[in-house]
């Protein structure tokens, strides 16, 4: 297994190992003692899957209290996935890592707790699947706006625009939400 630090230390790419042959392949996409040796230290309870189409764009969604760190991958298709450290008081606070997850690269992405995530569908369609370290709880979870300009993601181009849900079209920026409202920085 390979690990990629990231521009934020807590955000990961694992490249998990690929055994194949004429026949397919496996891989391990989880196993608690090795990846928590490599820094993915989390009691997952929750694994979900989301079928999106072209230029569909989900996120960037928080939720506190009951923060969920998620282990990302994508099983068919691409998206460019996005995690935003919106911890308060941390020294990257604002700031993104993005990544290219696709069915041919089998990468993962590890996004901690108090980060938004987001990401956008760049193939035909794409399943998507995540496991999560805390329960979804609707009645904490909020929106930042995706296209953020004091965030700045570097989307990737599409040919269209891109498909929000209503929720995430009215996201607040990350400004005017009240530091109350975020997750906590702790060393």
């Amino acid at each position: 297994m390979n690990v990629i630090s990231t521009a934020i230390p807590d955000v990961l790419i694992i490249e998990p190992q690929v055994y194949g042959d004429e026949r397919g392949f496996f891989i391990e996409t989880w196993q608690q003692e090795r990846y928590a040796a490599l820094g993915v230290d989390a009691d997952f309870v929750q694994d979900n899957q989301s079928y999106s189409k072209y230029g569909v764009l989900r996120g960037l969604h928080v939720q506190h209290p009951f923060a969920q760190g998620k282990l990302v991958s994508v099983i068919h298709g691409e998206v460019f996935d996005v995690a935003v450290d919106v911890r308060y008081d941390s020294p990257f606070f604002g700031q993104w890592i993005g990544c290219l997850l696709t069915a041919q690269n089998k990468r993962q992405l590890w996004i901690p707790k108090g980060f938004a995530h987001g990401y956008l569908v760049t193939s035909v369609d794409a399943l998507f699947t995540y496991k999560c370290s805390d329960y979804y709880h609707p009645e904490t979870q909020f929106a930042i706006r995706w296209n953020d300009p004091a965030i700045g993601i570097a989307w990737p181009q599409l040919t269209i625009a891109p498909t929000l849900s209503i929720k995430d079209a009215q996201a607040a920026l990350l400004a005017d939400v009240s530091p109350d409202q975020l997750p906590v920085y702790s060393t």
